[in-house]
């Protein structure tokens, strides 16, 4: 019974050693004030937390909190934004018609989340009597909402514990993106857009500014590694590359860890000279720490690009220079008009409201730095945030317009009026007016008004200098500041830019930011910076050298009318024709002389006529190729050359018929000597080779693509017959030269035949050295090759048939004489009819009695010259 009696003593002392030490520490001192509807505030009033370090069995038997260290004169702004607001509401007709106030409790959460969770757990537990916190009688009325806290990390947690009763929880800066997610966070709402939206647009700027070569730092904790997520998932999309990731420490307690961590932040920022600019989610305190550690490196000239979690704290500048790191810019939210918040912390009167409800401003009057009411005002007053402080506002407004909308339909002066849960229908829902301007929340729960883009300025100013500002509906900037050539000529790439006509190319197992430039091949060309790839031109119109930015028109290539080659070939052929012409009249002029009869007479002028026909093609051989010069050309060369070429063969025919002395052959070649006849024969093959050519195989216009241009050129449609027309030329040439051949020992005076021979000898090597060049040449000047032909032929008929002739009229007449030319044809008649008798021992005399060929009139010779010769009139 003793033993019994000693153990039930035991445990009593037990429990009230428990009650004891955990009840009256479980609470937690704020700032409050009474009203129908009890709203929560959780602030960052101090910094950090002193770690604890408890050895013996004491430590586990206590509920011991940790001290809260560094005040943190902007959470405290911040909670005084959050009464004033309340203040505000209080006195506005929404609720004033309603008899309904609201009250608050506000907590500090020492930027920690386990501080934060035990306010919370203050907060939500059913309070007694004696659990009042200001150990009165009235008991303590269960909150409805929560605005804060300001951090995301710690909101996670808070989130977590308030959706266990689905008491509405509105953050007034917390911008993870998992905090939008509202299957796991249904009770979490916010003013501010999420960091999607921030990360969206820090992208933005770096593109915008080229910069791709970028660091970034973070806090070790679900909204730095949730925000380092979502920057990097944007850079990927958008060519830009994380250089370097530093992760500190989410607490601030232990410095020598965080200590270690910025050295070694400081390391990598100097390591990586190229990169500058650094994207910093990390904390104000953090940054500062930084900023003096790059500063003693004389690490400068960076661009930052701060987050909201830092980008309106310019007092981390109090040890550096701005100069010295070179600019800030901060992504700010949204905000609206304050001042009547700058009022309300004018009229502050600290002796009053310390001791009224409000211990933290009695803590921050006694700051070493403070010492007056006139001090401590002033020091709010800078250390307001405008956005931070709208948010707030904002908060407190949308709790007002859902507690007033609630509160017409049910009687809200019990305690147990309104639910939490009801209160978080009517805020999801709710449409609210604040200074004319209409919000609302979305689908996700929040409020988001974008961002203001600041720069930091060396002087210090209540004012943000705003350059710009984001608008997230269409993803876009709109600048208000248009110098910033401080900022728009910073560089911040890994390699330099490729220019046009170059191409990147990245080394395997580097940064997509880290690439050799390359120059773009022939036919490819880059025509901007930085390109991935040479594009390929359309090699059928265009093409490029190297290092090319753009492609170039092929220009159409042909035999050109300016061309110099072109220029000289038609002054030899206008020198042609006029020759032509001179020809034409002197013989048309001495027609009747017997060197223009012995010349063939009316065979003479359609020989000339022939070559002025091939003289004019020569023109259709030039300039731009079409489907009507290149039928033309070859046609008309053909046929005025089997013209010209079947008239020569006439000629030849009848030198030959002359001078024959075999009577037998000569009496063939006189039935068969029809001038007239031969000729269309001759023309009458060649104008079927012509037909049938032009009926099955046209010549046409055709262009061949050749690596910079465009080869304009005339197909002959098929070879084989363009080889015909040729061949047939040809053959009646052979036939001509043949024939000559045989006469080439007429009278020296009328050697008709030797000039032929040369005429057709000249045309044959003509020829023949075309075939061979025109094959393996390739070009525009293949048509000047046939031109050059065409030429060298009608000039060598023209030197060997008609130069001749002209020069014995004009410089020579006494021997374009009956005379002269009889006692040539007796000389040569003389001297054959020796040269059969010397060698068949037979009298010529006899053999040629009865020829039908003989001298008309023999007394044009004399005696002793009168031998059988050929008959003048049959021989003209």
């Amino acid at each position: 019974m003793a033993c019994l009696n000693l153990s039930f003593l035991l445990m009593l002392s037990v429990l009230v050693g428990v009650t004891e030490a955990s009840l009256p520490q479980f609470s937690h001192q704020g700032a409050m004030a009474h009203g129908d509807i009890i709203i929560g505030g959780l602030f960052p009033i101090h910094e950090a937390v002193e770690a604890v370090n408890n050895t013996g069995l004491d430590s586990f038997s206590t509920h011991q909190r940790p001290n809260c260290s560094r005040f943190y004169t902007k959470g405290l702004n911040q909670a005084l934004a959050m009464i004033h607001a309340v203040e505000m509401a209080n006195g506005s007709p929404m609720l004033s018609s309603l008899n309904i106030t609201l009250g608050y409790r506000i907590y500090d959460t020492c930027s920690d989340v386990t501080t934060a969770l035990w306010a919370v757990q203050d907060l939500t537990r059913p309070f007694s009597d004696c659990d009042s916190l200001t150990n009165s009688s009235h008991p303590v009325q269960p909150i409805m909402a929560v605005i804060g806290p300001s951090s995301s990390e710690i909101s996670i947690a808070v989130a977590r514990e308030l959706n266990l009763q689905f008491i509405p929880q509105i953050s007034y800066a917390s911008t993870a993106t998992i905090l939008s997610d509202k299957s796991r966070f249904p009770a979490f709402m916010r003013t501010v857009p999420n960091d999607e939206y921030q990360t969206h647009a820090m992208v933005k700027l770096l593109k915008d500014n080229k910069w791709t070569w970028v660091g970034i730092i973070i806090t070790d904790g679900d909204y730095g590694r949730s925000a380092m997520e979502s920057f990097v998932k944007n850079t990927e999309t958008e060519g830009i590359c994380v250089a370097f990731k530093a992760i500190l420490s989410d607490s601030l307690g232990d410095e020598q860890k965080l200590n270690i961590q910025i050295n070694n932040t400081v390391d990598i920022i100097e390591k990586n000279t190229k990169v500058n600019v650094v994207i910093s989610f990390a904390k104000a305190s953090q940054m500062m720490l930084l900023f003096q550690g790059l500063h003693s490196r004389n690490v400068s000239n960076k661009i930052w690009v701060a987050s909201d979690n830092w980008s309106t704290a310019k007092h981390i500048l109090k040890d550096v220079n701005l100069s010295d790191i070179g600019n800030v810019l901060g992504f700010t939210f949204k905000s609206g008009n304050v001042t009547t918040f700058h009022q309300y912390l004018t009229n502050l009167q600290f002796e009053s409201e310390a001791e009224l409800k409000n211990p933290f401003l009695e803590e921050f009057f006694k700051q070493p730095d403070i010492g007056n009411a006139t001090n401590a005002i002033q020091n709010l007053i800078k250390n307001k945030d405008l956005d931070m402080v709208f948010s707030v506002q904002m908060a407190v407004s949308a709790i007002a317009n859902a507690v007033a909308e609630l509160c017409v339909k049910k009687q809200c002066k019990t305690t147990t009026a309104i639910q939490p849960w009801e209160l978080l229908k009517q805020l999801r829902n709710i449409t609210f007016e604040k200074e004319g301007e209409i919000y609302n929340f979305d689908a996700n729960g929040d409020i988001n008004l974008g961002y203001d883009v600041c720069l930091w300025e060396e002087h210090e100013s209540e004012e943000r200098d705003i350059i710009a500002e984001y608008y997230p509906s269409n993803s876009s900037f709109t600048f208000t500041r248009k110098n910033l050539s401080d900022i728009e000529n910073v560089v911040s790439k890994c390699s330099d830019s490729c220019q046009p006509g170059e191409y990147r190319k990245t080394a395997e197992g580097q940064h997509t930011c880290c690439y050799e430039c390359l120059v773009c091949g022939e036919n490819q060309y880059s025509n901007h910076t930085d390109a991935d790839a040479c594009s390929m031109c359309d090699t059928e119109n265009t093409w490029s050298s190297t290092n090319s930015s753009e492609c170039l028109p092929k220009p159409n290539e042909f035999f050109e009318w300016n061309c110099v080659f072109a220029i000289i070939l038609l002054m030899l052929t206008a020198f042609g024709i006029l020759l032509l012409f001179s020809v034409f009249a002197l013989f048309f002029w001495q027609r009747d002389s017997l060197v223009v009869k012995a010349a063939g007479g009316p065979l003479c002028h359609l020989i000339l006529f022939s070559l002025l026909g091939s003289f004019v093609s020569v023109i259709f051989f030039v300039g731009e190729p079409s489907n009507e010069t290149c039928m033309v050309r070859q046609v008309i060369f053909g046929l005025s050359f089997t013209l010209c070429v079947s008239c020569i063969l006439v000629k030849s025919l009848k030198i030959l018929l002359a001078f024959q002395m075999n009577l037998d052959l000569k009496e063939l070649l006189r039935k068969l000597y029809k001038p007239y006849v031969i000729i269309c024969i001759c023309m009458g093959l060649q104008v079927t080779i012509c037909t049938i050519w032009l009926t099955l195989h046209m010549p046409f216009k055709g262009k061949e693509v050749q690596a910079k241009s465009i080869l304009l050129e005339c197909k002959e449609g098929s070879d084989v017959m363009f080889g015909l027309m040729l061949g047939y030329i040809a053959l009646l040439a052979l036939i001509c030269f043949t024939f000559a051949y045989k006469g080439r020992k007429l009278p020296q005076k009328y050697n008709e035949a030797k000039f032929i021979t040369f005429g057709m000898l000249i045309y044959l090597m003509a020829w023949v050295i075309f075939i061979p060049v025109y094959i393996t040449i390739h070009g525009k000047y293949v048509p000047a090759v046939e031109v050059v032909v065409i030429l060298i032929s009608n000039y060598g008929i023209l030197s060997c048939h008609f130069l001749p002739k002209c020069y014995i009229i004009i410089f020579k007449k006494e021997q374009n004489t009956k005379d002269a030319f009889l006692n040539s044809v007796y000389e040569y008649a003389k001297k054959s009819a020796e040269n059969i008798r010397g060698l068949t021992g037979i009298d010529p005399q006899r053999k040629t009695e009865n020829s039908v060929y003989v001298i008309s009139n023999p007394s044009l010779v004399t005696e002793e010259k009168q031998v059988s010769v050929p008959k003048i009139e049959n021989v003209a």
